[in-house]
């Protein structure tokens, strides 16, 4: 099946490591960086295994510099995902990243991310919704001020707060203050967990921070009364399958547990986390998930409807995304 034009909704992206190759080195270029040992031989991006991913990712962050790098790279970002059939996407934005965590310089990075996305969604109608991210191992004060940022720019266009990052570093329970602050200010919550931490890193989380959703949460699969409570709960699982491939979570799509997940009960939604860095896009995990478990196109307009349903947006926004869902079955 082609699943270029399947309407598709992304609830797991990551701006920074949404950034082609390509953007990256023109950047590099225009502001004389030595991105040397970033790329392979082919020109994609190199990395040995997930804490190395980690350093590469941050290297290539260095290229991005000022509002109008973030608002170049928002653009590009949603062309691309538009033409492959997406119309609505969670983009994860961190200040941290976004000048370096000071309010003032946040709400400028927002607001041309902002003006990107309007731009984008009058071009290709495309949906774009801000998630700040606080950054794991960056320590629970950084989160503290991410939280800030998030709460004091909340709104119709950033909806949501998170956190990502080394899920092995700190307990959950050492951030719950960020979410409490992000919860009073009205932002839907996710946290990543259950990708490199066990099981046990899942239950943690929703115990300290009741997020609505978790980023991953795949290794939740290997315990049963946690899956059990997952699905009773409804708590939706943003779920990256062609990210834990690529760094070496499980060894083929076959063996990834989403379909497992999935016939218990849990509403998994499917999204590309940094799909450049894992060679991925969302046409292809729709294809690689039909090859391995023989879904149908019926699976993937649930799995978008779930993914609508769960999204950080407003009502009208939620409606007229299930519209076009519906137009095109």
């Amino acid at each position: 099946m082609d699943f270029a034009e399947t309407p598709k909704l992304e609830l797991h992206l990551h701006i920074e490591g949404a950034m082609p190759p390509d953007f990256a080195r023109r950047l590099a270029d225009e502001k004389d960086i030595d991105l040397g040992g970033l790329f392979d031989d082919r020109g994609a991006y190199a990395y040995r295994d997930f804490f190395h991913f980690l350093q590469v990712y941050d290297q290539a962050c260095s290229v991005l510099q000022t509002p109008r790098d973030y608002a170049r790279l928002t653009g590009e970002i949603l062309r691309r995902s538009s033409g492959d059939g997406v119309i609505y996407t969670e983009m994860f934005l961190s200040p941290d990243f976004c000048g370096g965590g000071d309010l003032g310089a946040w709400q400028e990075y927002l607001a041309a991310i902002e003006e990107a996305a309007r731009t984008a969604e009058a071009r290709h109608g495309i949906v774009m919704r801000a998630v700040v991210t606080a950054v794991r191992h960056l320590g629970p004060e950084q989160a503290k001020s991410a939280a800030r940022c998030a709460a004091e720019t909340a709104g119709a266009f950033l909806t949501g707060f998170g956190m990502a990052g080394d899920e092995t570093r700190g307990r959950a329970g050492d951030f719950a203050w960020a979410f409490d602050c992000a919860r009073e200010a009205g932002l839907g919550l996710t946290s990543h967990a259950g990708e490199w931490a066990g099981p046990e890193s899942v239950r943690e989380t929703l115990d300290a921070l009741r997020p609505a959703r978790i980023g991953h949460g795949v290794r939740a699969a290997e315990d049963p009364a946690l899956v059990a409570r997952l699905a009773e709960a409804g708590t939706v699982l943003e779920v990256c399958p062609g990210s834990n491939i690529a760094l070496g979570l499980y060894p083929d799509w076959a063996a990834h547990p989403v379909a497992r997940l999935r016939a218990a009960g849990v509403k998994v939604t499917l999204s590309t986390d940094d799909p450049p860095f894992f060679h991925t896009r969302l046409p292809l995990e729709y294809a690689r998930m039909a090859e391995a478990f023989g879904w149908e196109p019926a699976d993937f307009t649930e799995m978008n409807r779930a993914a609508a349903a769960a999204a950080f947006c407003d009502a009208a926004t939620r409606a007229a995304l299930l519209k076009r869902l519906e137009d095109a079955t």
